[in-house]
């Protein structure tokens, strides 16, 4: 079949800085072709319009009917960049059969910050039976919390042996407040209350941003004439419905990452790799092994949460090219530190916002010493008013005074307090801070020019008048600065690969290793003892600024370094050419000898039979991942059983102890047809 007859795909990746859109055609080899790609700024106040650049400039430029494209596939970071930068709506947590206590493990009390938490009585044990469950409480909560949230996470002790605590809690909040609730044995089947609970929250915390970027995608799909299914990337490189997602949005954090996976697999064709994808906000790395990425067992990891999210074994530093640049504090010679801030680079608020920014730079340059605040404006991010609920007085007035223009941080700002109630917006998603960044240092130098140069050297200039431990200025030129920030992106690029590296063959200290071998690797004086590092396979370097910061990468970690012809598109990419995944779990224990007990899905029954527990058991997991392979978007799945046994021998007799069964169904999208 020639490209026009066979059916074509559009893959977008909805990132923290830029939006991509790819044009992908099965047809043109073993990998398909792309036929066009392109890039539109991310637009957080409204995700539709940098979608609409990206997609339109490809359409456009391919000349293609939207008529002709028969799945649309999305992946995303900005899940991701939520949870590193720490934002998210304001959710409440209700925990049943749980103790204040349970706050401090798993990180729990530290992801919840000042969100409301509601306890209640309730729960079961490891067998599924119920203690007495008391929902008053959390009535008599209801409506104040529904004024003051944007959704509710509900965590049921043992839930996942039986959900019907929670259920029950679920249709109380959904009756009363009309919020979204996420309930715990919706998103895991394992146990560990406290992080199953901590999942909970962050689930709930992302529902409103993924909601408004799939209605923004659904809504410009069908003002373009494209009547396709819509896909979303899951984190761990499978692809489910924009539905399935929107109810289950933290399954699609590092759904940017893993979609670039999938798509450096595809554009390189190598099995083994360490894939460095840098962005704006972050630096995903993750090992290909035999053609397929390393999942993580005990769960994704983003933002210092251990989450229970089955997801790509990726390592996710905040580290890009919109990092926040700072200097290393009381020391005489301060070194650049990077991140993990996102910040908005001056350059390209210069070309947004122009004199408004300029002018404000200026001003700042003729006074006669540097100022703490030189060069940091905040602007509003532009969501939506309803996400603004539960905030303090304090915060309100400093809201109130920002407005959708950057305004000067020296001329905002007139108190230490007020500097912590602006990073409370900032984490609130509510406000963006603009400053000098990589970005900034890569235009200064003539090595990217997509934004205003001008705004950036004056925003390097400032930087460069910062005073050392001794009071002389860091850098005697804008350009002396940018270089040094470059140079310290591609030493920090190297030290987290490695990092991930040693974490993946299990040593201990991996950051401290990674950062001595880089620093000797570099340093004109190495010292007595001589230290080198390989790694075993290549670098496979993504983004659309691997080219610049992965340049002088090879030498420092002692092996290639492959940057692909399509790498500032290898999410986009990898989104249209992955499959549907979905799993269903049971456990069958037994409660008392003769006794065996289902738990599946949200019902649980009793079986006087072990056999006939498990043939049970495979009967649900298998209807339950058909049913959720249907909704992810695949009507030919192929399902796959499994089943574990934990039995113990007494006096030679065999006791059956518990058996876990795993259904896994897998598929490609359906497309219009």
């Amino acid at each position: 079949m020639t490209a026009k007859t066979k059916p074509l795909f559009l893959g977008i990746d909805t990132g923290g800085t830029y939006t991509d859109a790819v044009l992908w055609s099965e047809a043109g080899g073993p990998s398909g072709k792309v036929l066009a790609k392109a890039k539109a700024l991310t637009t957080r106040h409204d995700l539709a319009v940098g979608i609409s650049g990206a997609v339109g400039a490809v359409l456009e430029k391919s000349g293609t009917d939207p008529a002709a494209i028969k799945l649309v596939s999305m992946s995303t970071t900005l899940a991701t960049n939520a949870l590193v930068e720490g934002q998210g709506g304001r959710v409440a947590l209700v925990m049943i059969g749980f103790s204040e206590g349970d706050l401090a493990r798993d990180g729990l009390k530290a992801a919840l910050g000042t969100d409301p938490v509601v306890f209640c009585p309730g729960g079961h044990d490891v067998h599924g039976n119920a203690a007495k469950l008391d929902l008053s409480g959390l009535e008599a909560a209801l409506p104040e919390l529904g004024a003051s949230v944007s959704g509710f996470a509900v965590c049921a002790y043992f839930a996942t042996r039986n959900p019907a605590h929670e259920l029950a809690a679920r249709d109380l909040i959904r009756e009363k407040t009309g919020l979204p609730v996420t309930a715990s044995h919706e998103l895991s089947a394992k146990l560990g209350g406290p992080r199953r609970a901590l999942t909970t929250l962050l689930n709930a915390r992302l529902i409103s941003m993924i909601d408004r970027l799939v209605a923004a995608t659904e809504g410009f799909l069908a003002a373009r004439g494209i009547a396709a299914p819509l896909m979303v990337v899951r984190g761990d490189g499978a692809l489910v419905s924009a539905a399935f997602a929107r109810q289950r949005p933290i399954e699609t954090i590092l759904s940017g990452p893993a979609a670039s996976l999938v798509g450096a697999r595809h554009m390189t064709g190598l099995d083994n790799a360490v894939v460095s994808d840098i962005g704006g906000t972050t630096t995903d790395v993750a090992v290909l092994d035999g053609g397929r990425p390393r999942l993580d067992p005990e769960g994704a990891t983003v933002g210092g949460f251990r989450t229970m999210v089955e997801a790509v074994a990726m390592r996710t530093f905040g580290l890009g090219g919109d990092s926040e640049v700072a200097l290393e504090d009381g020391v005489l010679s301060p070194k650049v530190l990077l991140g993990p801030r996102r910040l908005v680079p001056l350059a390209l608020a210069g070309m947004v916002h122009g004199e408004a920014v300029t002018s404000e730079l200026e001003r700042q340059l003729r006074a006669p010493n540097p100022g703490r605040m030189d060069g940091r404006f905040a602007v509003r991010t532009g969501v939506p008013e309803r996400l603004a609920a539960g905030l303090t007085a304090p915060e309100a007035r400093l809201y109130e005074a920002i407005g959708s223009v950057p305004l000067a941080l020296d001329r905002l700002l007139t108190s230490n307090a007020q500097n912590a109630t602006l990073n409370r917006l900032v984490s609130r998603g509510l406000v963006h801070i603009s400053g000098f960044t990589p970005s900034d240092a890569a235009h200064v130098l003539g090595k990217q020019a997509n934004w205003d140069a001008a705004t950036a050297r004056l925003g390097a200039e400032l930087f460069a008048r910062k005073r050392d431990g001794r009071g002389q200025f860091i850098a005697a030129t804008p350009e002396a600065i940018s270089e040094r920030v470059l140079v310290t992106l591609t030493r920090w690029s190297a030290e987290v690969i490695l990092e991930t590296a040693f974490a993946e063959d299990g040593l201990d200290g991996a950051a401290t290793v990674a950062h001595a071998l880089v620093q000797r690797a570099v340093d004109a004086h190495p010292g007595i003892a001589r230290l080198s590092v390989a790694l075993d396979r290549p670098v496979i370097g993504l983004g659309a600024s691997a080219p610049l910061h992965y340049a002088g990468l090879a030498e420092l970690v002692g092996n290639g370094c492959v940057v692909p012809e399509d790498t500032d598109v290898a999410n986009a990419l990898g989104a249209v050419v992955g499959q549907v995944r979905v799993s269903a779990e049971a456990r069958v224990s037994q409660p008392k000898e003769g006794l065996f007990r289902v738990a599946s899905g949200e019902t649980v029954r009793d079986f006087v039979d072990e056999a006939a527990a498990i043939a049970a058991a495979e009967t649900d997991v298998r209807a339950i991942a058909a049913g959720r392979a249907r909704d992810a978007g695949t009507d030919s799945a192929e399902i796959e059983i499994a089943s574990e046994f934990r039995v113990s021998t007494v006096e030679g007799q065999r006791m059956f102890i518990e058996a876990h069964v795993v259904a896994v169904a897998s598929g490609r999208p359906r497309i219009a047809v």
